[in-house]
């Protein structure tokens, strides 16, 4: 009987790929352990997430990451392309999500004067207010299903695996590309980059949401 390893070996051989059929690297023991743990965690964290989120205030995790990016952008305005990428999410997807949230007025839709086929997506004061409420809600499930569980030398260790990853990916054709400055380099005390990605809630003293967690 043919076994898992042979059989990805002869696929690997068929697409032509990096991957060499003849000496596969496969993962040690611990590597698979860490592999598949982090695999389970994201799945199950991000389910916690969502459910918290939504028994606490209502909101979506997808409101919730739409109004996110809709709030760290300059007038609260971004094109409906960019916001797509943005949360690599395809077109169709943005489009039924942006017409639940307008209906409840969370966000509204501009077209573009000078790009008739362009249009900008907008968060709405409701929007904003939704938001704001929203916040404080999840970055108190982010503290506690996840930081509050970590040592400080792990959020740095895991702040350091999360920045060698995504500057890999973000050279890939289908890495997400994250907006200039939205991503720090190594050693920026910078908090955009999980902002983009998983959503960070303080506001500024001026009463703009600046990340929400």
């Amino acid at each position: 009987m043919e076994t898992a390893r042979e059989t990805a070996g002869e696929s690997s051989s068929r697409a032509g790929g990096n991957l060499r059929a003849a000496e596969p690297r496969w993962l040690t023991g611990q590597e698979s352990r860490a592999w598949r743990g982090y695999l389970a965690m994201s799945d199950l964290l991000h389910s916690q997430l969502a459910s918290d989120l939504l028994a606490e205030t209502g909101v979506s995790y997808a409101d919730y990451q739409v109004m996110v990016h809709l709030s760290e952008a300059e007038d609260h305005r971004v094109r409906m392309t960019e916001l797509a990428s943005r949360l690599d999410w395809s077109k169709s997807r943005l489009s039924h999500q942006f017409a639940r949230m307008e209906a409840r007025g969370l966000v509204r839709r501009e077209e573009c004067s000078t790009d008739a086929r362009g249009a900008f997506a907008v968060l709405t004061d409701e929007g904003m207010d939704e938001i704001r409420r929203a916040a404080p809600w999840h970055v108190e499930s982010v503290r506690r299903h996840f930081i509050d569980l970590l040592e400080p030398e792990q959020v740095t260790q895991l702040e350091g695996i999360a920045l060698a990853v995504l500057n890999h990916l973000r050279t890939l054709p289908v890495g997400r590309k994250l907006p200039p400055g939205q991503c720090p380099t190594s050693g920026d005390d910078d908090s955009a980059c999980a902002a983009a990605l998983e959503g960070r809630g303080e506001q500024t003293d001026g009463g703009n949401s600046r990340a929400h967690a």
